[in-house]
């Protein structure tokens, strides 16, 4: 076939302050990949990511914190409170790079590579979140995002490549309407932006505001500042559907970046009319800490704003995992969520990082990002009940802590391992979940009975260095009409398949849009 390449123009717009929109770069795939020229392939300057570099440990070395700043979630963060991950036992796994192993009811049914612009092992081409409406999976990557075709899942085709730098390009799908967090300081809110520093006061950093009415060719209509950027979102349509709320969590501020004040106790929440997204407008700045949140403890970091929130919209709640603290909240008034419920683990949970609702809405399970996804945590030096999820039961609108889950089985040195991000298998009557633990595979466990979590099933590839700790694993792994969809951070786009009897009913459960960050209630 022919080679072409599309540029799309975007919608006429209000724009941001002090900012003003250039077009996107859409990069079309048919059966071969199109390549589109570079655009700001770097973006090594990230100002919060420096704002981390100075909570790290002293025992880290300026070398240590050098290079995890270009690595993981939350950056600098590997070098974990109180203990330097370089100084550990001669941990190991039995696997080779890239060599796989399984549970005997878990296989890889289809891999695909990146390819194009998101090719590569910088730190400007990991893969990142999923979203999925229809028969279309939606995966972000750090220079952009991809759309995959997956009516058939088992060969599944690459049909859209956007090229849109924005570290971390976390996406969700509401409609016609495609949102992408960016926590990266640019210089404007366009897709052809470049790397500036969050010191100066007119750089840009939040959410951007895709058209995919044709999922094969999305269109950049919007952005929306928000303070300190957008690490993630989630979403909230209103009950009319008419409006998408989005809440924006960030985080990590500075006295010297303008648009990043301390001390930050607050998320920003964006409206989007579902009917003129163009006009999509920060709707206010609620703020859940008036206390200040966690100061810091013994192993936890300070609270200043949120990592994630997950909402459960039909039931009119959400679950904030917010750094230092994890939080419910009432979201009855989308505009302005308020926090009913708050607990806090200073002994083992280091950073807050997520949260999933069972599907009745009486359990939340919080993950702990411990080392900030960069780190390798899951061995016998770190141990079970750290870098790993936490079972709450809500009793009387009240928080109550019911256990610890960590995959038990050992990673090596060079793999960055810990709980990330996963979503429930849809079984009714039972409390499943599906979870991505980075270079520590994916796990599907059991937490039904909340006090004793089982695995049930896991899949694991080998480091990508045997040698040296390179980034890499699974950032998200979910369940969607049928299969596991994970989006692997070096090695591409992965579609699973468990076959259980206690996972069997979830393949008769259909749903025709996906956000794990915005749970829908199931009946299967």
């Amino acid at each position: 076939m022919t080679l072409q390449r599309r540029r799309t123009t975007a919608h006429t717009q209000r724009p941001p302050r002090h900012r003003r929109q250039a077009t996107a770069v859409a990069v079309m795939l048919g059966a071969s990949l199109l390549l589109a020229a570079p655009v700001a392939a770097s973006d090594e300057g990230h100002a919060h990511e420096e704002a981390a570099a100075s909570t790290v440990d002293p025992r880290c070395t300026d070398k240590e914190r050098a290079a995890l700043r270009a690595a993981g979630d939350n950056f600098a963060l590997a070098c974990q409170p109180g203990r330097d991950l370089t100084d550990m036992g001669p941990n190991s796994t039995s696997l080779s790079k890239d060599e796989v192993a399984s549970s005997p009811n878990m296989r890889l049914r289809a891999n695909i590579p990146k390819q194009g612009e998101f090719a590569g092992t910088g730190g400007d081409r990991y893969n990142s979140d999923l979203a999925f409406q229809g028969k279309y999976a939606y995966a972000g990557n750090y220079n952009g995002f991809m759309v995959y075709d997956i009516s058939e899942p088992t060969t599944p085709v690459p049909v859209t490549q956007v090229v849109c730098p924005g570290p971390q390009n976390d996406i969700s799908v509401w409609g016609d309407i495609l949102v992408m967090s960016v926590d990266s300081s640019r210089n404007d809110a366009s897709c052809n932006s470049t790397a500036q520093s969050a010191t100066i006061e007119s750089s840009w950093e939040g959410i951007r505001v895709f058209d995919i009415s044709d999922p094969l060719a999305p269109e950049y209509v919007a952005g929306v500042e928000t303070d300190c950027g957008s690490h993630t979102h989630t979403l909230a349509p209103s009950k009319d559907g008419e409006d998408l709320f989005v809440y924006v969590s960030s985080y990590f501020p500075s006295a010297s970046f303008p648009d990043c004040q301390p001390p930050h106790d607050k998320i920003s929440v964006v409206k989007i009319p579902t009917d003129d997204m163009a006009s999509a407008a920060l709707a206010g700045t609620p703020v859940l800490f008036p206390d200040g949140g966690n100061p810091t403890g013994n192993y936890s970091r300070e609270t200043t704003g949120c990592h994630d929130i997950t909402a459960y919209p039909e039931k009119d709640i959400a679950a904030g995992a917010c750094m230092g603290d994890g939080v419910l909240l009432d979201i009855s008034d989308r505009a302005n969520p308020v926090v009913t419920e708050r607990v806090q683990d200073r002994e083992n949970f280091a950073f807050w990082h997520s949260a999933t609702f069972n599907n009745t809405g009486t359990k939340v399970v919080f993950t702990d990002e411990l080392g900030g996804g960069g780190g390798a945590t899951c061995n016998p030096d770190i141990g079970p009940e750290r870098g790993a999820n936490g079972i709450y039961d809500i009793v009387a609108g009240e928080l109550v802590f019911k256990s610890y889950y960590k995959i038990s089985r050992t990673q090596s040195n060079t793999e960055n391992c810990v709980a990330h991000n996963g979503s429930l298998i849809p079984v009714k009557g039972k409390d499943i979940m599906v979870q991505a633990w980075y270079q520590g595979g994916v796990s599907v466990y059991d937490f039904t009975d909340s006090a004793n979590p089982k695995e049930i099933g896991w899949w694991d590839r080998g480091p990508v260095d045997e040698t040296k700790l390179v980034l890499g694993g699974s950032w998200s792994a979910y369940y969607y009409n049928g299969y596991i969809y994970s989006n692997e951070i070096q090695r591409g786009f992965d579609v699973l398949e468990i076959n259980d009897r206690r996972t069997a009913p979830a393949k008769g459960v259909r749903m025709d849009i996906f956000n794990p960050q915005s749970q829908p209630s199931y009946n299967g």
